[in-house]
């Protein structure tokens, strides 16, 4: 029986990786992770019923949630198999807005609550082997004038994830890390609030790319900085 956790999993690209993944065939349980109850519960009524799946309204800025949430996880499912981090946030300003407190909360939210939930779920995760994807975004690896937190959290999660997957090799984990374009979440919304929605890529696309590397059959396309995006 195999359990993946997907965090951000109440909007956007995380909700519809959620509801992709339930439909397959390799994965038994599930844990969708969020602040927001409400728009889980969204979430879980889209999800395949047939899945055993278990909601977690926990803030992830909280360390100490995150040890008690991972090691009850585990108590009830036996292992962690699949670790999906899709959290995020952004408050997009140039390097003279940028306040200490902003910079700071996007590092908080894309960069050291992923560290903190990657390292408990590797703890449990070690033992068996598994996968971890993080989503990371093409801001991290180009110029992005003006939203300079987000742009270096995203760049972050690119360098953390190649460090990771090496590291990780010998516990027969691996590691991917997905960069999409321009997509239309609502944290898009934040960054580009003119942009029509329409026009660029939806969040079922990034979630079909993300079922194919945690099948069974993906073997070569970890330790990357693999970029998603629509032509």
């Amino acid at each position: 029986m195999s359990t993946c956790i997907i965090t951000g999993a109440s909007r956007g690209i995380g909700k519809q990786i959620a509801i992709k993944m339930s439909q397959t065939k390799n994965i038994d349980n599930f844990v969708i992770v969020s602040r927001n109850k409400k728009a889980l519960d969204e979430t879980y009524e889209l999800m395949n019923k047939e899945k055993t799946i278990k909601i977690c309204a926990v803030d992830l800025e909280n360390s100490e949630m995150i040890k008690e949430i991972i090691k009850e996880i585990a108590e009830e499912f036996g292992t962690i198999d699949y670790l999906v981090n899709c959290a995020g946030y952004a408050e997009p300003q140039s390097l003279l807005e940028t306040s200490v407190e902003n910079w700071n909360k996007t590092f908080a939210v894309n960069v050291t609550s992923i560290f903190c939930i990657i390292k408990e779920v590797v703890k449990i995760m070690k033992k068996t082997g598994g996968k971890i994807l993080n989503i990371a975004s093409t801001a991290g690896s180009s110029a992005r004038p003006g939203w300079l937190a987000y742009a270096a959290s995203k760049a972050a999660i690119i360098s953390m994830s190649q460090t990771i997957s090496a590291e990780l090799k010998e516990y027969g984990i691996k590691t991917y890390c997905i960069s999409p374009g321009r997509c239309a979440t609502e944290l898009r919304r934040v960054l580009a609030p003119n942009e029509d929605p329409s026009t660029i890529m939806q969040p079922e696309d990034v979630a079909s790319v993300v079922r194919n590397l945690l099948s069974d059959m993906e073997t070569c396309m970890d330790g990357q900085d693999i970029i998603v995006r629509q032509q």
